[in-house]
C-alpha cells in the first residue's frame, strides 16, 4: 500500500516539474510576442513620421491586426506590411 503512494507522489512531482517547464516557455514565448510587437509598432509610427515628411505618401496603419502581424512575424511582418503599402501606392 505504501508502495503505491510513493509511485503517485513521485509521478505527481514528475508532472509538476513538467508543467512549470512548460509555464516558463509559454511566458518567454508570450514576452516574446509583446517585446517584437512593441517595438514594431515603434518603427511603424517613426517610419511613417519619417515618410510622411519627406513628402512620400506611404503609411502603415496602427491597428490590432498589424500588432498582431508584427508580434507574430517580427522583422518579417514589418516588411510585410510595408511591402503591402509600398504595392498599394504603385
Amino acid at each position: 500500500m505504501e508502495q503505491k503512494y510513493g509511485a503517485v507522489i513521485i509521478l505527481s512531482m514528475c508532472v509538476v516539474v513538467l508543467l512549470i517547464g512548460m509555464m516558463k516557455k509559454k511566458a518567454e514565448m508570450i514576452l516574446n510576442f509583446f517585446v517584437r510587437m512593441v517595438v514594431g509598432l515603434v518603427c511603424v509610427y517613426f517610419l511613417n513620421s519619417f515618410l510622411q515628411a519627406n513628402g512620400v505618401a506611404v503609411a502603415v496603419g496602427i491597428n490590432p491586426l498589424s500588432a498582431i502581424t508584427l508580434g507574430s512575424l517580427g522583422t518579417g511582418g514589418f516588411a510585410l506590411l510595408y511591402g503591402i503599402a509600398f504595392c498599394q501606392f504603385l
